[in-house]
């Protein structure tokens, strides 16, 4: 009887971030793997010029979600993950932004390590702090933000959950996924006591060459999307460190005149 467990036979699983958009973003490592890839599993939203720079023979397998439109469900993607690995294909996972931050990259690995196939998690710059750059918006400050902190927009039970504290004098809130539930989100911090003048800014398309910026107050987040017809990828970013946005302005009335 050998002793070579049967796991020896599987590929691997890199759970990979693909950062906020603009290729140049990728970290080495993640560069580097895309480049030799032979099976990628990937996000909708990463960028197609991201999806270049894998080699030609690479196969590439969608499973893109939209709000109310899954293409495959999560527990599909796992089991997708496993099978490919146990038919001793090594596998890129490939995620926008950080796999650990918001992209479920936790639940991909439990079931991998389950089923016992290695896994290697590549960080990635994630939406947030690829937004915040891009548009020269700082997510701390010294004279405006200490703490910083990141929600989902499309939790289950959004209304019951407890955001106290998380927006307001000295802190700055990030919202991922929260296009489509814009209307709540802003009635439920207006309704926790945060002013309807708090400034925010949507930030859409981060780091790509179509980004906009869009700012406002809190009470006018809702339409502030509608009129301006945003679209996925975007971050709702509140606080005053938005208001700091007006840097960005600057540098890029600079740069029309060179």
């Amino acid at each position: 009887m050998s002793d070579k467990s049967p796991t020896k036979a599987y590929g691997k699983v890199w759970l990979v971030g693909a950062g906020p958009g603009d290729p140049d973003l990728l970290t080495l490592r993640a560069a580097r793997l895309l480049m030799v890839a032979k099976v990628v599993v990937h996000d909708g939203l990463v960028d197609p010029r991201i999806l270049a720079m894998a080699p030609a023979a690479a196969r590439f397998i969608c499973v893109a979600k939209r709000r109310s439109r899954h293409s495959m469900p999560q527990d599909e993607i796992n089991a997708l993950l496993v099978r490919e690995a146990q038919a001793g294909h090594d596998v890129l996972r490939l995620k926008g932004g950080d796999p650990f931050i918001f992209g479920r990259g936790g639940e991909e690995a439990e079931s991998c390590l389950a089923a016992g196939v290695e896994v290697e998690v590549v960080p990635g710059i994630s939406a947030a702090i690829g937004a915040g750059a891009a548009a020269l918006l700082p997510l701390t400050h010294r004279e405006n933000a200490s703490v910083v902190s990141f929600v989902s927009g499309q939790c289950k039970g959004l209304t019951d959950q407890n955001w106290a504290g998380l927006a307001g004098v000295g802190r700055t809130l990030v919202i991922y996924m929260g296009l489509a539930t814009a209307e709540m989100i802003a009635d439920k911090l207006i309704a926790d006591g945060l002013s309807p003048e708090t400034p925010l800014a949507v930030v859409e398309n981060a780091t790509r060459p179509d980004m906009r910026v869009l700012r406002g107050p809190l009470a006018g987040l809702t339409s502030l999307v509608e009129r301006e017809k945003v679209q996925s990828p975007a971050l709702i970013i509140i606080g005053a460190v938005t208001a700091r946005a007006d840097i960005a302005l600057r540098q890029m009335a600079l740069e029309a005149q060179q």
